[in-house]
């Protein structure tokens, strides 16, 4: 059965997108802990991130960089924070938080509750800043 990212990849879920290639799939957290909270997904389904291949782990940590460099500059911060934890969709992914400060990380805190215009606002601030990236 496919996962919850799977099927947003292939459009059955809406998604925020903010960065799409052939192999990689990157929107926004539908429960943000800060605005612009990003997840970077392979689009291959791999339920843990180590069990990806080299070279598909090293095209990832890539694509995540420019995302995130798209992000740093859409959503003023003083770094995007980067996490991989795993559990939560069994679907490799990392996390891209704008942080301000450590405390920023904290995925215990509740969510942040951002309204879809605000949520559509963001991915097109993000997406624009990916898509003006040098390759």
């Amino acid at each position: 059965m496919a996962t919850i990212f799977s099927r947003i990849i292939s459009g059955e879920i809406p998604s925020y997108r903010v960065a799409e290639d052939e192999s990689h799939y990157a929107f926004l957290d539908i429960n943000p802990v800060a605005a612009g909270h990003t997840l970077v997904v392979p689009k291959r389904e791999v339920d843990y991130i180590f069990d990806l291949t080299d070279e598909e782990y090293a095209d990832l940590q890539l694509f995540a960089k420019k995302v995130a460099a798209a992000l740093r500059e859409a959503v003023p911060c003083k770094r995007i924070g980067m996490a991989v934890m795993g559990l939560e969709v069994p679907h490799a992914h990392i996390h891209l938080i704008p942080i301000n400060a450590e405390s920023d990380m904290n995925f215990f805190t509740p969510k942040k509750q951002i309204a879809p215009q605000e949520m559509e606002l963001l991915a097109k601030r993000i997406s624009d800043a990916f898509k003006g990236l040098k390759s």
